[in-house]
């Protein structure tokens, strides 16, 4: 028995005469070498029989199960491979005692307890009893080789058979990394993407230039530099010689280049804050100029930015925060570079492919099909057959519909860009309680309609548009004075509160809902978790100008690989910080955005608290949510009767933590691909100022040359459906105010927080 903080766990005694399947081939560590050890290309003399080599390389996946049962089965055969991973592993196993793996499996236990993307194994817990998936670790066969072997995959690489997949167990810190060339690739893409992304970002299908694109396009950028550029060819700047062409490109730059990418592959979510002050169909105020604007949009990206700083420890450190939403990107990156590695390709089912094949297969069968849905016929992609059986239904309609109904439907789409791969990335139990949630909101949001509950009979069923009592669209201007800028109670009277359909409601009770339940339940099921994330938090404000890092994960091997490379010395974040806090406190001090500087302070203050706890949740399950409901109702109180104020604060209040999110999964990106973290520091912010500047220009000229944007009926469908719901959501909370929305039509909403913490303890039970 051992102690692992205040946790207990016996470990089974292994004894000889207990193992009663352990076959002749069992391990001789403690023994000289018998006959029976094979010496693996006259390089290394590893304590293994051949059957237990047979063995090892079916656990770490270089055979298949069928391959290992085959009786003409041989080491020598060609189509078996050893890499350099392998070859690595095998060495540490080798150099394992039983001891050293018994006491490393206790911790992992200890640390791993409760971890629902850590599938229990038995074998480890209980070394005598056996019920692995594979077939031929239903029995032990041999009992020290397999304590030390999973012992090894933990300490030396990944308990995760998912990270085990896509890294590698050790490091090379010369492989060169922060070259000119993977800066100048990765911000002429950022340049590309974020035109393309900022154009189409208020259409609607959107159209964008996701990271996983960009992939596909750094590698033949990379080998084209590689190719043109004469080896070893340098400049000087500054009497700083530059390299322009250090060799092959490889796997670090790309992705490097790919982290520089993904950290503006997104619009700046203030766009909407333009849009919706300075179009004439929204507010239409014409003092929003590039000042402001930029004042504005830096502020909110970067206040996340500055976040990171305490959020390492928290969520890239610790092994549990396994950011299942990235293992693609690694993965596509690793297919791409290491398309020549003949290692990749294991026989399975008497057959094999290289992940490199498998890939250009896929995408090219991908993209022929995909011509089908988006231009021959269209109809695929929002497949809604079952309302041809009876298209004047209404019923019909709301239920099976996609567009404005509820979109009940076994087949609803065949176009990818409508289903979406997240399905193929997060964990199942993810996914299986999103169809939970869903299933539950559909039957929830009937019985509202149906029961016609504040009149959402009289309104469609699906919309996130507010409505009139006349079941017209709700006109903001028809309730604001006559500059258009205050509320004006008088016509608010005459005019009405504003309705909300029963989808619409139904998701305001759900986000009510969710706070208070996802806070309270990950504290109770994550709470020893959750202790050592505010420790570690606390401590970082203790050292603010720490310039080394104090290694709490120590024994987690990306970490101490890692430990190479100097970190980003605090005072980095710090000035990001004060920098950014000082753009908002002017933007909001010299423009009339009817916000109080105290708002700013607030709103960093509730990020603050929240961002533990949702980055937490969001490292582990896949799942995140923002803070945009919760600060809209709170700001809604505090500073009623103003849009303008309602959606300032509603962009820092949700950014902070979701721009705090984007970078901390970049630099767990970098984390597991060993990328200096001073190399992602600066192409991060490089890339965020470039998407910045790119996005500002687009929407400046979009505002002044397309034709009814943001429009409904927009000819080439720029609707805006974020700026729309943007701009609504201003009216909601801000110009009528949640006090007038709860107290009057909907009171019942007020009840969903205390719904959310009252359902956490049978959930938790």
């Amino acid at each position: 028995m051992t102690k692992k903080g205040h946790e207990y766990i016996q470990l089974s005694t292994f004894s000889e005469h207990e193992n009663e399947h352990e076959p002749e081939s069992s391990s001789t560590t403690s023994s000289p070498p018998p006959p029976g050890i094979r010496q693996y290309e006259k390089q290394h003399e590893w304590n293994f029989t051949d059957l237990q080599l047979q063995f090892v390389l079916l656990r770490l996946g270089v055979i298949s199960d069928e391959v290992y049962h085959n009786q003409n089965f041989s080491l020598s055969d060609p189509d078996i491979h050893i890499s350099k991973e392998v070859e690595y592993m095998i060495n540490k196993i080798d150099q394992l005692s039983i001891s050293e793996a018994i006491e490393i499996i206790r911790d992992a236990l200890a640390d791993h307890n409760g971890d629902t993307n850590l599938d229990e194994l038995p074998e480890m817990k209980y070394p005598m009893q056996s019920t692995f998936k594979n077939k031929t670790y239903l029995t032990i066969i041999d009992w020290s080789l397999q304590i030390r072997l999973e012992a090894a995959l933990i300490h030396y690489h990944s308990p995760y058979p998912e990270i085990r997949a896509i890294t590698d167990p050790f490091d090379d810190p010369n492989t060169p990394v922060e070259t000119f060339r993977a800066y100048f690739i990765a911000l002429f893409w950022t340049f590309i993407g974020s035109l393309i992304n900022s154009f189409f970002y208020h259409r609607m299908p959107g159209i964008s230039l996701g990271t996983h694109t960009i992939q596909i396009l750094l590698l033949p950028s990379g080998k084209l530099w590689e190719k043109l550029i004469p080896l070893n060819k340098t400049i000087t700047i500054n009497n700083t010689k530059i390299n322009l062409n250090p060799g092959p490109w490889n796997f670090k730059e790309m992705m490097l280049s790919t982290i520089i990418y993904s950290c503006s592959a997104s619009t700046p979510y203030s766009i909407n804050n333009i849009f919706v002050m300075k179009l004439d169909r929204f507010y239409g105020l014409k003092w929003v100029n590039w000042i402001f604007q930029i004042l504005f949009t830096v502020s909110t990206q970067l206040l996340g930015f500055s976040f990171a700083m305490i959020m390492k420890k928290v969520c890239v450190y610790p092994s549990k925060a396994i950011w299942p939403t990235i293992l693609p990107t690694i993965a596509l990156n690793r297919a791409l570079m290491n398309q020549d590695n003949a290692s990749n390709n294991s026989i399975v089912h008497g057959w094999k492919i290289s992940p490199y094949s498998f890939f250009l297969v896929t995408f090219t069968l991908s993209f022929i099909y995909n011509w089908i849905p988006s231009y021959f016929f269209k109809a695929l992609s929002l497949f809604n057959w079952p309302t041809w059986f009876n298209p004047n239904s209404i019923h019909l309609v709301n239920i099976t519909g996609s567009n404005v109904g509820l979109g009940f439907n076994p087949i609803p789409s065949f176009d990818w860009n409508v289903i979406g791969g997240s399905s193929m990335v997060i964990p199942f139990y993810t996914f299986v309680n999103r169809y939970l949630g869903t299933f539950l909101g559909f039957i929830i949001i009937l019985i509202v309609y149906y029961t016609n509950n504040n009149w959402t009979a009289y309104l469609p069923i699906n919309s996130n548009r507010l409505f009139n009592k006349k079941a017209q669209l709700y006109n903001v201007h028809d309730i604001l004075n006559d500059d258009n800028k205050l509320f004006d109670n008088e016509k608010y009277q005459q005019i009405g509160p504003p309705y909300f359909s029963a989808a619409n409601l139904v998701i305001y009770g759900a986000y009510f809902c969710l706070y208070p339940f996802a806070i309270l339940y990950h504290g109770l099921t994550e709470w020893n978790s959750m202790k050592t994330s505010f420790i570690n938090v606390w401590t970082s404000i203790l050292m603010p100008l720490n310039w080394s890092r104090r290694w709490a994960y120590a024994n987690d091997p990306h970490c101490k690989m890692m430990a190479h490379y100097p970190d980003v010395p605090d005072w980095w974040f710090i000035t990001i910080l004060v920098v950014s806090t000082s753009f908002a406190i002017a933007a909001v001090w010299f423009y009339p955005v009817e916000t109080p500087i105290w708002g700013i302070f607030f709103t960093i203050a509730i990020n603050f608290i929240f961002l533990i706890p949702l980055t937490s949740i969001a490292s582990v399950t896949g799942f995140s949510f923002g803070l945009n409901v919760l600060v809209e109702l709170i700001v809604g109180y505090a500073i009623p009767n103003s849009g303008i104020a309602l959606i300032t604060l509603k962009a820092y209040g949700y950014n902070i933590d979701s721009q705090a999110s984007n970078y901390i999964t970049d630099q767990k990106l970098a984390h597991y691909a060993k990328i200096p973290p001073r190399a992602i520091f600066k192409g991060q912010l490089l890339s965020t100022l470039l998407n910045i500047i790119i996005s500002l220009s687009v929407a400046n000229w979009q505002l002044n040359n397309v034709e009814n944007i943001c429009d409904p009926h927009q000819k080439d469908n720029f609707k805006c459906p974020g700026a729309n719901t943007y701009f609504y959501s201003s009216i909601q909370y801000g110009e009528i105010g949640p006090a007038k929305v709860f107290g009057g039509l909907y009171p019942i909403l007020k009840w969903c927080f205390l719904l959310g913490v009252l359902l956490v303890f049978p959930v938790f039970g």
